[in-house]
């Protein structure tokens, strides 16, 4: 059985819980009321994507080849709130 890494990305939303997108993996987007939810759907989405992939005989995309880095900006502007 092979094995896939992924990094997704959890965005905490104002009304509560975190919505979680998967970069490498386009539209693949679930939703969970707590970060452990919210890790548990996506493992879940991830997986549905996969194997979606798998029987339309698509590539699976890795993330091999992906450089990931925190960019610190300082643009001159008035402070943002």
């Amino acid at each position: 059985m092979a094995e896939f890494t992924y990094k997704i990305r959890l965005q905490k939303e104002p009304e509560g819980g975190y919505t979680v997108t998967v970069p490498a993996l386009p539209g693949c987007v679930t939703y969970g009321d707590d970060v452990d939810h919210a890790i548990e759907m996506a493992k879940e989405a991830v997986e549905l994507y996969i194997e979606s992939l798998v029987q339309h005989g698509e590539k699976i995309p890795t993330e091999n080849n992906t450089l990931e880095y925190s960019l610190h900006v300082t643009p001159d502007v008035p402070q943002l709130v």
